[in-house]
């Protein structure tokens, strides 16, 4: 009887989805940008020293770590002019020519929507102007950091309004401000947007295509961190940004997986995520996340509740969030417990 109850919910998630969004939903299907960035084959075709460039499909962080250590440093500008939208792009590389790298393409798309993030001072360690935009801003002190913390979000984030007016705790560079402040200065969080996220509450959003192509370049981006020296990071995974860092937690050295507002991780239990990390979950009394049924039906819905006792995740006390999308809030208990996390704390 369990089983068809379950069967029946299912149907019932599966049926409201598409008949819910049939007006809308394929116009805001979104293809996600997955690959090596744009101007690969320039690079390809080129060389240093007589030597071959690395491969950014091929070649391993750790790999394109030890190629830059063996340049000088003219030959690696050389590269950083040359070659922008690789270099700022590529994971091992060293931190300060990708943040060179990334304003030279920035200011070179000449696109409104993107300028802001040649603001001096911006810290801007991935740029991919395909599609809607994906970007990765660094708050802090990557290099020296004692501390590295990932914020991973939903949907509706992209590289032109990732940053937008808008609540200032809401959105991903909100959160990593409002954690840094609260971690403090031996913690550097970055802001990553760099997958395609769904686009409003439609078949995207109940799907997991997209959450397993950003899965693929969130595990990616982790090994760069690592190929530079950055410490293991602390992911926090909100909304359906929580589906990519379950489908990626197997393949990244996280030390803790947070997520929040979430609708599932593609995943039964925290054992069946696979991963070493500390797992942690949050949701707030006001959060509308609670009313999608926590099952996985022919491929939609993204299975059972983190906050569940039967998942087995560490609880994060967030009686006074407020909404979605409130969880970073100045004051809130949630944002005490997430900068205890990301200093290594609350063991």
């Amino acid at each position: 009887m369990r089983r068809f109850a379950r069967t029946l919910v299912t149907a019932a998630l599966a049926a409201a989805v598409v008949t819910g969004t049939a007006g809308w939903a394929s116009a805001g299907t979104q293809t996600a940008v997955t690959g090596p960035p744009p101007g690969t084959a320039s690079w390809l075709a080129s060389a240093v020293a007589g030597q071959p460039l690395p491969d950014p499909a091929r070649t391993s962080p750790r790999e394109v770590a030890r190629f830059f250590a063996a340049l000088d440093g003219e030959r690696a500008q050389g590269l950083v002019r040359s070659h922008p939208l690789v270099v700022g792009n590529l994971d091992g590389a060293p931190i300060t020519l990708r943040y060179e790298a990334n304003r030279l393409v920035v200011l070179a798309t000449g696109e409104a929507r993107f300028a802001s993030l040649a603001a001096p001072g911006r810290q801007i360690l991935a740029f991919d102007p395909r599609g809607r935009g994906q970007v990765a801003e660094v708050f802090g002190d990557l290099g020296r950091a004692a501390h590295v913390a990932v914020v991973v979000p939903g949907s509706d984030n992209d590289a032109a309004g990732y940053d937008r007016g808008r609540a200032p705790y809401a959105g991903p560079a909100g959160m990593a401000r409002a954690l840094r402040s609260a971690a403090g200065d031996a913690t550097a969080v970055i802001a990553w947007t760099g997958y395609t996220s769904p686009v409003g509450v439609g078949l995207d959003a109940a799907d997991g295509r997209l959450a397993r192509a950003g899965a693929v370049r969130l595990a990616r981006f982790t090994r760069g961190l690592d190929a530079v020296g950055a410490p293991d990071p602390v992911l926090f995974c909100h909304s359906y940004g929580s589906v990519v860092c379950g489908l990626a937690a197997r393949h990244t050295d996280a030390t803790d997986i947070v997520v929040f507002g979430s609708p599932g991780m593609r995943a039964g239990t925290v054992a069946d995520l696979r991963t070493g990390a500390r797992v942690w979950a949050a949701r707030g009394p006001g959060d509308w996340i609670s009313n999608v049924p926590n099952v996985e039906f022919a491929g939609l819905g993204h299975g059972a509740d983190p906050t569940s006792a039967a998942f087995g995740a560490r609880r994060i006390p967030a009686a006074d969030v407020a909404g979605h999308t409130g969880y970073f809030t100045p004051g809130t208990q949630s944002l005490k417990a997430f900068a205890a996390i990301a200093t290594g704390g609350t063991r």
